[in-house]
């Protein structure tokens, strides 16, 4: 029986893997990673400051996330980079931006185990 098992992992089709298997949603987070939240020098991803993608079936990107702090001095840039990087996924169509502090950012809820360890806090 674990000779089967071993064929069957052996034998996984990986070229289902290429670009244009991956879920439009996944091609947007992804380019959203490059957004880089320049006061503590992490992408936006991995802050936790990305709540939610949907997209559509016309490919519409409709984001919500949040921002470290409400007078976070650079928002504007972080929201106009985010608007950016979903315009430059392949695919997208039109783009809707939603900008929410409920819940409010929070550090040791919402950053990735990565990015805590980078910001000193695991």
């Amino acid at each position: 029986m674990q000779g089967d098992k071993e064929t069957n992992l052996n034998n996984r089709d990986y070229e289902s893997m290429d670009s244009e298997e991956i879920s439009l949603d996944q091609r947007v987070r992804s380019n959203l990673r490059r957004v880089i939240d320049p006061e503590i020098g992490i992408n936006i991803v991995d802050l936790g400051l990305i709540y939610q993608i949907d997209v559509n079936e016309e490919n519409d990107v409709q984001l919500l996330m949040t921002l470290t702090a409400p007078n976070c001095p650079y928002g504007d840039m972080i929201l106009m980079e985010s608007e950016f990087a979903i315009r430059s996924t392949e695919g997208v169509n039109l783009i809707q931006i939603n900008l929410t502090f409920d819940p409010p950012w929070n550090p040791e809820i919402h950053v990735s185990d990565e990015a805590k360890y980078q910001m000193g806090i695991l």
